[in-house]
C-alpha cells in the first residue's frame, strides 16, 4: 500500500507542471491560444483524478465569468471607437496637427511624439494603430531633426504602447474583472502612473535631444484651425474617461457613449462613409472574437489547474524564495516580466493573475494600503509590468508593428537597440510604484 501512495504523491507536482509545460510548448509552436488552453484542460481533466462531471463545471464558469459577464462588453465598444478613429483618418488629422503645433525644436518634436501618443492612448487604446501611426508621420520628422534610428524607434516603440496603459484601456478593463476590482478604480489609479511614465520618457528625450541642431522654423497652424483638428478628440477623451472616473457612467456606458461620439467626430469631418462603418464592425468582431475565446480557453485552464493544485505548487514555489512580502512580490513581478519575452499580455493575465492575486492579496506590505487598495496598487503594478512585454524581444508585438511600418527604414537591430532604454525607464517606474503606493492610490 505504500507504494501507491508514495507514487501519488510523487505525481501530485507533477501534473501541474506537465499541464503548464504542455500549453507553453503548445502557445510556442504557433497554436491558437485558447484552443491550447481548452485543450489542455479536457486533457488533464481526463487524465488526473478530476471526475468528468468536472466538464459541467467548466460550462458553468464560462458562462458565468466570460458569456454573461455585461462589463465585458466595454470591449467591443472601445475597440470599434479606436477603429472609427483610425480608419477615418481623424486620428492622423489630430496626429499632423499636434505635430505641426508642437515641432519647434529637436526636443519639442520627440515631446510631440510622446503627446501624440498619449492622445492616441486616450482615444483609440490599439497599440498597433498608434505604433503604425506614429512610424508612418513621426519617423522621418525624427531623422530630420537629428535623433538616431534606434532612439527614434524606441520612442515610438515606446509611445505606441501608452495605448495598453492610459485609460480608457482594455487592459485595464481585463485585469479590474480578474481582480474582482471596480474598472473606475482601476482607471483612477492608472492615470498617474501613465503621466509618470510619459515625464521620465520626455526627460529622456530632451537628454536624447541635446545639442541638436533646432529645426527651421514653420509657420504654426492658427488657433481656431488647431482648435478644430484637435478639439473633438480631446472632448471625447475627457467626456468618456471624466464620466468613467466621476462616477457617472460605468465603463460599458461609457464604452458605448464613445464609439457613438467617435461617429459623429467623423460626420464632423465629413469622413464617414457606410463602408468604413462595415469594415470597423467587421474587425470589431474579428477582435473581440480572438479575445473572447481566449478568455474561455484561460477560464478552462484555470479552473483545471486548480482542480489538480497548481495553485497549491505555484504558492509553495513563491514561497520557496521567502515569505517577507516584499520578496514574494518581487517573485511575482520577475515572473510576469520574463513570460512577457514570449506570451501576450492577455495569456499572461487570464492565466497567471488568478494564481498569484490571492497570494499577493493576503499579505501585509506595511505600506498602508489594505484591502481593496492593495488590489488596486497590485493591479497597476502588473500593468505597468504587461505593458513591457509589448517591447522586449523576440515577440513584442509593438516591435512586430513598428517593422512593418518602416520598412528598409529602421533594421530589426536598430529598433531592438532602441527600446532597451525605455525598457530600463519602464523598469524604474514600476520600481517607484512599489516604492512609493501613494502615485496609485492618490
Amino acid at each position: 500500500m505504500l507504494a501507491p501512495a508514495a507514487g501519488g504523491a510523487l505525481m501530485e507536482p507533477l501534473l501541474p507542471l506537465a499541464m503548464a509545460a504542455l500549453t507553453l510548448a503548445g502557445i510556442m509552436a504557433g497554436y491558437r491560444v485558447g484552443m491550447v488552453l481548452a485543450g489542455s484542460a479536457a486533457l488533464f481533466i481526463l487524465v488526473s483524478d478530476l471526475p468528468t462531471a468536472f466538464f459541467n463545471l467548466l460550462v458553468s464558469r464560462i458562462y458565468a465569468n466570460v458569456l454573461s459577464n455585461w462589463l465585458l462588453v466595454a470591449i467591443p465598444m472601445f475597440i470599434f471607437m479606436g477603429l472609427i478613429l483610425e480608419m477615418s483618418g481623424v486620428a492622423e488629422r489630430s496626429l499632423r496637427a499636434a505635430q505641426r503645433a508642437l515641432g519647434g525644436s529637436a526636443a519639442g518634436m520627440g515631446i510631440s511624439v510622446l503627446v501624440i501618443g498619449v492622445l492616441l492612448a486616450a482615444s483609440s487604446g490599439i497599440v498597433g494603430a498608434s505604433v503604425v501611426l506614429l512610424a508612418l508621420l513621426a519617423l522621418p520628422r525624427l531623422q530630420e531633426t537629428g535623433f538616431d534610428k534606434p532612439t527614434s524607434a524606441g520612442l515610438i516603440a515606446a509611445s505606441g504602447t501608452l495605448a495598453i496603459l492610459i485609460p480608457p484601456s482594455i487592459m485595464l478593463i481585463v485585469l479590474g474583472d480578474q481582480l474582482q476590482t471596480p474598472v473606475p478604480d482601476m482607471f483612477a489609479g492608472a492615470i498617474g502612473p501613465g503621466l509618470l511614465l510619459v515625464a521620465v520618457y520626455g526627460a529622456f528625450v530632451i537628454w536624447k535631444a541635446r545639442g541638436l541642431p533646432a529645426l527651421p522654423r514653420t509657420d504654426r497652424p492658427a488657433p481656431l484651425r488647431l482648435l478644430f483638428d484637435l478639439g473633438p478628440l480631446l472632448v471625447l477623451v475627457v467626456t468618456v474617461l471624466g464620466s468613467i472616473v466621476a462616477g457617472i457612467a460605468t465603463p460599458t456606458e461609457a464604452s458605448g457613449l464613445g464609439a457613438f461620439g467617435a461617429l459623429l467626430i467623423t460626420l464632423l469631418y465629413g469622413r464617414f462613409s457606410i463602408a468604413m462603418l462595415m469594415n470597423a464592425a467587421r474587425r470589431t468582431v474579428v477582435t473581440t472574437a480572438l479575445v473572447l475565446f481566449v478568455m474561455i480557453g484561460a477560464t478552462c485552464f484555470s479552473a483545471v489547474f486548480k482542480g489538480i493544485g497548481g495553485d497549491d505548487m505555484v504558492s509553495a514555489a513563491i514561497m520557496a524564495f521567502g515569505t517577507d512580502p516584499y520578496t514574494v512580490l518581487a517573485v511575482v513581478m520577475v515572473a510576469i516580466f520574463i513570460l512577457g519575452f514570449v506570451l501576450d499580455w492577455l495569456e499572461i493575465t487570464l492565466i497567471l493573475l488568478p494564481i498569484f492575486a490571492p497570494v499577493v492579496a493576503g499579505l501585509d506590505f506595511g505600506n498602508g494600503l489594505t484591502g481593496q487598495d492593495t488590489k488596486i496598487w497590485f493591479g497597476i503594478l502588473v500593468a505597468i509590468n504587461l505593458q513591457t512585454s509589448f517591447l522586449t524581444p523576440p515577440f513584442g508585438f509593438s516591435l512586430f508593428y513598428l517593422r512593418g511600418a518602416a520598412g528598409d527604414a529602421l533594421s530589426t537591430r536598430q529598433i531592438y537597440r532602441g527600446v532597451l532604454p525605455f525598457i530600463g525607464l519602464q523598469v524604474l517606474v514600476l520600481v517607484l510604484l512599489i516604492l512609493f503606493p501613494r502615485f496609485i492610490t492618490g
